[in-house]
């Protein structure tokens, strides 16, 4: 009976603690903040926000252990503007494996440089959905929402509508508060708020369905159809130009391709010389800043 009991407690607790959906490794960064003080506070906030990301419960769904979402937060504390009150910037990056490969494909990586934290050593970190509690809580469920909603876009079509939602209900609730990054009438379009907005605009649901299209129809048929997994992300990708010519220069279009570049120039280097040459004209029209990257595709460059 004793042997059972343990049993039972340890599956329970195996299936707990697999419940939970990511595997963030968050990193605080402040060469440029002075004292010994200041690292404690950081090494403080660095074990709070990683216990806060990874043990917090963030949607309906068991994730096992393996299906984890691998995922990354760089906080570069930029300034101290009082005790406990600094700016900084956040870098956030997401993957997800590739079916039966050991390849793991990014799904984000953005830059916010708009990050205003305020902590006090061992403070609770306090986070309500339908209510703003703090900058640093909100900035941080925002992202891990969005993290959530490119995954899940990256299985079903529009699979992370729930995500996208929450996202954007965050940044609503922040919009009475004089923080920057989440207001609509900020100068530029390159903000918290934006970017979510946008993502839910008919006028950039080609995003969206080119998230799942290259990956659940091109990257995770390739083991087997590489042929055929190429082929169905070109097409993927000319989903964007649609976009691009609606919304040019959008900021959502800026991270999707910050994301994915590298990768869709590796992908197109094996590609037929018409596979390749069309690749190029996408991605030039899509992305014309960085045109010259591309151009290594057909042996250019």
């Amino acid at each position: 009976m004793k042997l059972y009991y343990f049993l039972f407690i340890f599956f329970s607790h195996i299936l707990y603690y697999s419940s939970q959906e990511l595997n963030c490794q968050i990193t605080i960064v402040s060469q440029q903040i002075q004292g010994t003080q200041e690292k404690q506070i950081f090494d403080q906030l660095q074990k709070a926000l990683t216990e806060f990301v990874n043990n917090n419960k963030w949607t309906k769904d068991n994730f096992e252990a393996i299906e984890k979402i691998d995922c990354s937060m760089l906080i570069n504390i930029t300034q101290k503007n009082d005790i406990g009150d600094y700016n900084s910037t956040i870098q956030v990056q997401a993957r997800r494996p590739i079916y039966k490969s050991t390849y793991f494909t990014p799904t984000l990586n953005i830059m916010d440089e708009s990050f205003h934290i305020i902590y006090q050593q061992f403070t609770q970190l306090q986070f309500n959905l339908n209510n703003f509690e703090t900058n640093l809580t909100s900035v941080i469920a925002y992202y891990v929402n969005i993290i959530l909603a490119l995954d899940y876009d990256t299985f079903s079509l529009y699979g992370g509508t729930e995500f996208w939602n929450k996202s954007q209900l965050i940044a609503s609730n922040a919009q009475s508060f004089n923080e920057k990054g989440w207001s609509p009438s900020e100068t530029g379009q390159k903000n918290r708020f934006w970017y979510v907005d946008n993502q839910l605009q008919a006028s950039f649901q080609g995003i969206r369905e080119f998230m799942y299209q290259y990956h659940r129809l091109g990257l995770d048929i390739m083991h087997n159809k590489p042929d055929e997994g190429r082929a169905n992300i070109l097409k993927a990708m000319e989903l964007l130009v649609k976009v691009y010519q609606a919304r040019p220069a959008s900021f959502n279009m800026q991270v999707l391709m910050n994301t994915k570049r590298d990768e869709i120039i590796q992908i197109f280097k094996e590609a037929t010389p018409e596979e390749k040459q069309k690749a190029l004209e996408i991605l030039s029209t899509v992305d014309p800043a960085n045109t010259s990257k591309y151009q290594v595709i057909t042996g250019g460059g």
